[in-house]
């Protein structure tokens, strides 16, 4: 991918040193930028519709909303971002579930960051990977 402008970006998980990984993981790459992030569910859906971010990286586990119910509300948004879900739960229920609530990719805690960076790229692209 080679865009004229950096890709936005919005992180999502509950763990705060988490969150400082992946945005030094995506600081380091030319064509993504982030530009906000979420410490719960309700605060991401809000972020989301305050930021508008091309793409958001989400974790299942969340407080207040989870991760599945925050991914349905943000496809019902005017211009729905891409969702790459980024989660320890890599069982095939969970991925089923993921996709079902909107989830354009899916990568698994702990398997390389350079996954979910190509997720992000695929969900991006438009490109499922279910």
């Amino acid at each position: 991918m080679n865009p004229s402008r950096p890709f936005t970006v919005l992180i999502v998980d509950d763990v705060p040193v988490v969150r400082e990984a992946l945005r030094w993981l995506i600081e380091d790459e030319a064509d993504l930028r982030v530009i906000g992030e979420a410490g719960d569910g309700l605060e991401a859906v809000n972020r989301a519709a305050e930021l508008l971010p091309e793409v958001v990286i989400l974790d299942v586990e969340l407080p207040g909303l989870d991760g599945y119910e925050v991914a349905r509300r943000l496809k019902e948004m005017p211009q729905p971002p891409a969702i790459v879900f980024l989660t320890v739960h890599s069982d095939a229920p969970a991925r089923q579930r993921a996709f079902t609530a909107g989830a354009d990719g899916f990568a698994e805690k702990g398997r390389g960051w350079l996954t979910l960076i190509d997720q992000v790229r695929l969900a991006l692209a438009g490109h499922s990977a279910e």
